[in-house]
């Protein structure tokens, strides 16, 4: 071993098991050092969109590199590159007039998220307003903002408070909800943050109803909705540049990252509905938002941002997208044939989730199917993760399928 510190890992496991060192990836596949090639179930870490391999976006970097790497946005400055991504994401939001700031990735964009809602009210005249709120399983990112929302326990644990004021209520239960805004206070609430589908905490569909139902009780009460749309964005739920569309959720605020670029380089963004910046863009008001980051609309970023979303619409992606949605609830629904599978949630976007009957069995696994040749990752409590580029073919679902029950085979010899 070296001196990479891997993130979430157990670093005493990796020390004396090794290190899965993958060197190259075309379309769907991925290949180790050895050259051994393994079909990629999660594009990456819920990324690569468009597949790996994809030269265009290099070539798109490259060009940016070669012209204007990199440079400060603070203040009145900007590259055109950076302007023109903020304006093409702008295009595609479920909101009209939306503005744009760019972060690193998506934990920046739900710290950023956190502090503009704050900020927000306080322009309001209501600086009481400082509670978020979050959902069980929820995953929104491991800066402090994001921690401190997690809905999975074990994200929180062992860190202390490290941010105030913040709940978590049942992640389909729009009556809890409600009761949690009472009980604070509804002039107390500032924003409900919301992933339109739970992605890491074990890719959990929304309950019939539930958004429209948590969507209206936030307008009643006047709570902003942020739809942390971090996995979901840029097509991953099927037909749409985001859940929030297809949902019909008109959010104040939508987080997002990874898609925006298919993981090419690091690069997410907030979008705020026009009501939300408009008290910081009024002419004459003298209001800062003293927030950024170094990187904020890097032109490298950016410019594959654009070829990406590019990309996207020229090969009907979001399409494929659609397709893959019910080609993965076939196949890998017959998956719960066998007596290791407690149930497979699919059926919304390019997501699903292999639920164990035996949870703890999830990190074998992972390692039983690197033998079928075959990469992904343990989610939620006992699950195994799929989310595939939407370049994945029906045969190479139906190939993913056939690896996972010969593993779980494996795992019961």
């Amino acid at each position: 071993m070296g001196a990479f510190w891997h993130p979430f890992a157990d670093m005493g496991d990796v020390e004396s098991a090794g290190e899965f060192v993958l060197s190259r990836g075309e379309g769907v596949w991925v290949f180790d050092e050895n050259d051994r090639r393994y079909l990629d179930a999660t594009a990456g870490l819920w990324f690569a969109n468009v597949g790996h391999g994809r030269r265009e976006l290099a070539e798109a970097a490259a060009d940016q590199l070669r012209t204007l790497a990199a440079y400060s946005s603070f203040g009145d400055m900007a590259v055109r590159t950076t302007i023109d991504a903020a304006e093409r994401v702008a295009s595609l939001a479920p909101m009209p007039n939306a503005k744009v700031f760019f972060t690193s990735g998506g934990s920046d964009s739900v710290d950023s998220a956190a502090k503009l809602v704050r900020r927000y009210w306080h322009e309001l005249g209501a600086p009481e307003r400082t509670v978020l709120i979050s959902r069980t399983n929820a995953y929104h990112g491991m800066h402090v903002a994001g921690t401190a929302l997690a809905g999975i326990p074990g994200n929180r644990a062992d860190y202390g408070e490290l941010m105030a004021d913040t709940a978590v209520v049942d992640r389909d239960s729009v009556d809890e909800l409600r009761a949690t805004i009472e009980r604070i206070g509804p002039g107390r609430v500032a924003a409900f943050f919301c992933e339109p589908v739970i992605g890491a905490g074990g890719v959990y569909p929304p309950a019939e109803g539930y958004l429209t139902a948590a969507r209206q009780v936030c307008r009643e009460y006047g709570v902003l909705f942020v739809a942390d749309e971090v996995v979901t964005g840029f097509g991953r739920i099927g037909g749409d540049w985001f859940a929030s569309t297809r949902f019909h959720l008109e959010p104040d605020l939508i987080t997002c990252a990874k898609g925006i670029t298919s993981g090419y380089l690091p690069l997410g963004a907030v979008i705020a509905a026009e009501h939300v910046a408009e008290p910081f863009f009024r002419p004459g008001a003298g209001v800062w938002w003293r927030h950024g980051y170094t990187y904020s609309g890097h032109p490298a970023a950016c410019a594959v941002a654009l070829r990406n979303l590019d990309l996207l619409e020229r090969e009907q992606l979001l399409a494929e997208s659609k397709r893959l949605e019910s080609s993965l609830a076939k196949q890998l629904g017959r998956l719960t044939e066998h007596n290791l599978v407690a149930e497979v949630r699919a059926g919304v976007g390019a997501v699903a989730a292999v639920q164990l009957t035996e949870p703890a069995l999830a990190p074998q696994l992972v390692k039983a199917l690197r033998k079928q040749a075959v990469t992904t990752r343990a989610v939620g409590a006992g699950g195994i993760q799929v989310s595939p580029a939407f370049v994945m073919s029906d045969d190479e679902v139906r190939l993913l399928a056939d690896g996972i029950w010969a593993a779980l085979t494996d795992l019961r010899r």
